[in-house]
């Protein structure tokens, strides 16, 4: 099954903030841990090991790029990066191998951010996956924000 690039893309990963040549980042649909988002190849890709040197290269820019920007944008504390291509195998998918990352920057201390109060608390554990949800123009003001970061 193909997918629509702008409305299911959309469901997968969320709102796109950043595209270079070979990868896209996307803030995740939940935001239970603010900044939460998605880096996916744009390409599909049947694993790891299938990604080429120039691939690399770029994601460890990119990585690099990300986490200065949500440093400077958020007082986190860490990252997890988590690559899984689990969706990619289920009976319903709509996407063929797609390689990403989950991005969750993680907190020590609650961050209030446009008044609302995010607070990890599993911070030292595995993230878990809770579904917050926000409205479009607070996920659109998460994402100005890192923009002007870039």
């Amino acid at each position: 099954m193909e997918i629509n690039k702008n409305t299911d893309r959309k469901e997968l990963y969320g709102d796109l903030i950043l595209s270079t040549k070979n990868w896209e980042l996307f803030l995740a649909p939940s935001q239970t841990y603010l900044g939460t988002s998605v880096l996916r190849l744009k390409r599909d890709c049947e694993g790891l090991r299938s990604i080429n040197t120039e691939e690399w290269c770029e994601l460890k820019s990119v990585i690099k790029l990300i986490e200065l920007n949500y440093m400077k944008t958020f007082d986190l504390t860490l990252f997890n990066w988590a690559c899984a291509d689990n969706a990619s195998f289920r009976e319903d998918s709509v996407e063929n191998h797609s390689i990403h990352w989950h991005i969750h920057p993680r907190y020590k201390n609650p961050i209030v951010f446009n008044g609302l109060k995010f607070e990890d608390k599993e911070f030292g554990y595995p993230p878990q996956p809770k579904k917050t949800d926000l409205s479009d123009k607070f996920r659109k003001s998460i994402i100005v924000l890192i923009r002007k970061n870039f």
